[in-house]
């Protein structure tokens, strides 16, 4: 079995072009962060639908990972919508980043 060293992007590993890869990954982290907060406030499709000002397919299809139906700007929204508050912290390409403790 041979093991490869991760670019730090899964989606840039899988082959896709950087600039796809970044934008996947970020999208990515958005839902990750929706869905979450769904399970953590215990709410169901249809609640967190009315939270977000979505319709309940719309959470369905996050719920399910439709990452390609979903762009930063409406996850972003979404999140805005639920009371959160989304910051951006830039890094030099090619850097590893450093999550806040």
């Amino acid at each position: 079995m041979r093991i490869e060293r991760s670019a730090g992007n899964v989606f840039r590993n899988l082959g896709f072009d950087p600039k796809e890869a970044e934008s996947l990954r970020l999208r990515a982290e958005l839902m990750i962060e929706i869905r979450r907060l769904i399970k953590a406030r215990k709410l169901t499709q249809a609640s967190a639908a009315t939270l977000f000002g979505v319709t309940q397919p719309r959470v369905s299809d996050l719920v399910r990972g439709k990452i390609d139906l979903f762009s930063i700007d409406t996850l972003i929204e979404m999140l805005a919508r639920a009371g959160m508050r989304v910051e951006l912290h830039l890094a030099q390409a090619g850097r590893r980043r450093r999550r806040a403790a």
